[in-house]
């Protein structure tokens, strides 16, 4: 299968990506994974729009990670800075090129370690800058980079991720409150 064909696969309601030309089928989301998801998308608009850093974009926005075969995969939550954004022209109506500058995974339940670790090397290895790894359950963060450092933080630590959006660190609570 290719990008094309699953911008026009419909297999209402489970969410799919596109891994080497294969597709995957996930379950919907959880009651905690949505609020948690869309928690996380309201910060990141609040600090992102007002200051014209680039854009905020909400679960299930694909991004064309690989072609030949392709491969696309949507994070939860994820920003595009505007340098990124002009130099593909735009924001695309079809699915994002390239991997995003910042990805964030919220866990659910039913999740498998492995397989969050494999989407999180995928992000890393398209060129996202960090990956953040959010635990509903364990109220906890896990911040992945490129470089193969890993930062965890729980309770009440504040995200810091500077480096990739400059200004944007929220206590791990307003994720989970």
């Amino acid at each position: 299968m290719t990008a094309q064909d699953l911008l026009r696969h419909n297999r209402e309601p489970l969410r799919t990506e596109l891994i080497a030309g294969n597709l995957v089928e996930m379950e919907p989301a959880g009651g905690t994974h949505g609020v948690v998801a869309a928690q996380i998308c309201g910060l990141l608009t609040m600090h992102v729009l007002p200051r014209g850093m680039g854009k905020v974009f909400g679960a299930e926005t694909g991004y064309l990670l690989a072609r030949d075969p392709d491969t696309v995969r949507a994070p939860d939550a994820s920003f595009l800075s505007r340098e990124r954004i002009e130099a593909m022209g735009g924001v695309p109506a079809g699915y994002l090129l390239g991997a995003p500058d910042l990805a964030f995974e919220v866990t659910s339940p039913g999740d498998r370690r492995r397989d969050v670790e494999s989407k999180t090397r995928c992000w890393l290895q398209a060129g996202t800058r960090a990956v953040v790894v959010v635990d509903p359950r364990a109220r906890s963060v896990v911040v992945h980079r490129p470089d193969g450092s890993i930062d965890r933080h729980d309770g009440s630590a504040t995200l810091a991720i500077d480096d990739v959006l400059p200004g944007f660190s929220p206590t791990l609570g307003a994720f989970f409150d």
